[in-house]
């Protein structure tokens, strides 16, 4: 039997060590790598943080410019309201101011109704005041140009004395609530004269 001189136990620790080194290397390099993924890690949470930020910042803004929005939508509706509120008030009182207008008119036709005449215009002028201390006026029509937001045409008539679209004669009273129309005017309307057909 041929002897190598060399004990097992020593062979055994020399393999050991080996194994013991690979593994230490190995585990060198493992914590390298963790290292450098550490490193970038905090790099890569500062870049995701300042996108969330941003985006949480245009998130509030944009929240705030829609809540200004409706913010003031909602003051323009109030004060909407409480500008017309008085128009079911108004519309209502209109039939009697027409109802005293034509009872006015009826007396001045006929001799003996002075003092019915008398009463009537100042419940006229009553019932105005009225309106006017709740900012509703009469429209100015009569010789107006036609204005389709202020009067409704319910004729068309020739006149050589004003000139065509002009109101010429006001059937009925408008009236309007600050800007908007209660009603409108109802008018007659002037167009051009006819011009003659050269008879003699």
């Amino acid at each position: 039997m041929i002897e190598t001189g060399e004990r097992p136990e020593a062979s055994c620790t020399r393999m050991n060590e080996q194994e013991l080194n690979r593994e230490t290397e190995a585990m060198n390099e493992e914590a390298a790598a963790d290292a450098v993924m550490q490193e970038a890690a905090p790099t890569e949470d500062v870049a995701a943080l300042r996108d969330e930020l941003a985006a949480a910042r245009d998130r509030a803004l944009r929240a705030q410019a829609e809540f200004e929005n409706y913010r003031k939508r909602m003051r323009k509706e109030m004060d909407d309201e409480r500008k017309y509120a008085q128009l079911p008030l108004l519309t209502d009182l209109l039939p009697v101011l027409d109802n005293v207008s034509r009872a006015i008119q009826a007396a001045e036709k006929s001799s003996d109704a002075g003092g019915l005449l008398a009463g009537f215009k100042m419940v006229s002028q009553q019932l105005e005041g009225v309106l006017a201390r709740h900012h509703c006026q009469r429209i100015d029509a009569l010789h107006q140009p036609f204005d389709p937001h202020l009067h409704a045409a319910i004729l068309q008539q020739p006149s050589s004395e004003h000139p065509p679209n002009t109101v010429i004669q006001v059937a009925q009273d408008g009236y309007q609530l600050h800007d908007r129309v209660l009603r409108p005017a109802q008018v007659i309307v002037s167009t051009a004269a006819a011009v003659g057909d050269g008879k003699g």
